[in-house]
């Protein structure tokens, strides 16, 4: 089976060469790969470098957050590592100095983070947050394609929604994806891959692939699931 860039294998190991592992055992069958904070300071960017170089796509998981002019300075030391997707925070002046970080860079794409896979409606009111979950994705939403952002983090239980408001002019990318029968682990908002793939445009999936006995048996059959809805 050729590889799918649709779906994204999030490389959440502890150590480069674990990450390697997993990557020289998927092969040509995967092609996209997020690091995120767990692998970032431990060579992370290095490795993303690298696999960027070998002809993989490479998502950036870091969910930038500070001042504008400091996000600004950020994505554009990003933009020399060769990434595809980064994820920022979607406030308007986080979002602002992403944009303005990027600049012309024709390959890096900026997401912005609604609201987390792991939260619900009970953390956000723990927050002091009011609104209602779906209600304030929207929202979010709305800033990142205001911002001139590329696209979205979003549960797929709010990614019709999005799809419905800004049809195109945001691409949708959802983790919390978890196989039929597989454990939520800490994630409160999940999906299978089937229903995931029916209103995304890219799946991250991590721990039912790189914790699986057979990784590579495993992002086969979630491939399988999503061209079976998306041919």
């Amino acid at each position: 089976m050729i590889a799918d860039d649709r779906l994204i294998v999030a490389l959440d190991l502890p150590t480069v060469a674990a990450a390697e592992e997993i990557v020289a055992q998927l092969g040509s069958e995967g092609s996209f790969y997020k690091i995120g904070y767990q692998l970032a300071p431990v060579g992370g960017f290095e490795l993303a470098r690298d696999l960027s170089g070998r002809g993989k796509r490479i998502f950036l998981d870091l969910k930038l957050h500070d001042i504008g002019a400091t996000v600004e300075k950020g994505v554009a030391s990003v933009c020399r590592l060769g990434a595809d997707f980064l994820t920022v925070h979607s406030e308007p002046d986080v979002l602002s100095g992403a944009v303005a970080g990027r600049g012309d860079d024709p390959r890096l794409k900026i997401l912005a983070v609604t609201v987390l896979t792991s939260l619900d409606q009970g953390a956000l009111a723990r927050s002091g947050i009011a609104m209602k979950l779906e209600d304030l994705v929207l929202k979010r939403a709305e800033l990142a394609a205001e911002a001139g952002a590329d696209g979205v983090i979003a549960s797929a239980r709010e990614a019709a929604a999005i799809r419905k408001r800004f049809g195109e002019r945001l691409k949708i990318v959802t983790p919390g994806v978890r196989p039929a029968g597989a454990s939520a682990d800490d994630q409160k908002r999940v999906a299978t891959p089937r229903a995931a793939i029916g209103v995304a445009d890219y799946l991250v999936v991590g721990r039912p692939i790189v914790a699986a006995s057979d990784p590579v048996a495993a992002a086969r059959a979630i491939v399988s699931e999503m061209r079976a809805v998306k041919a």
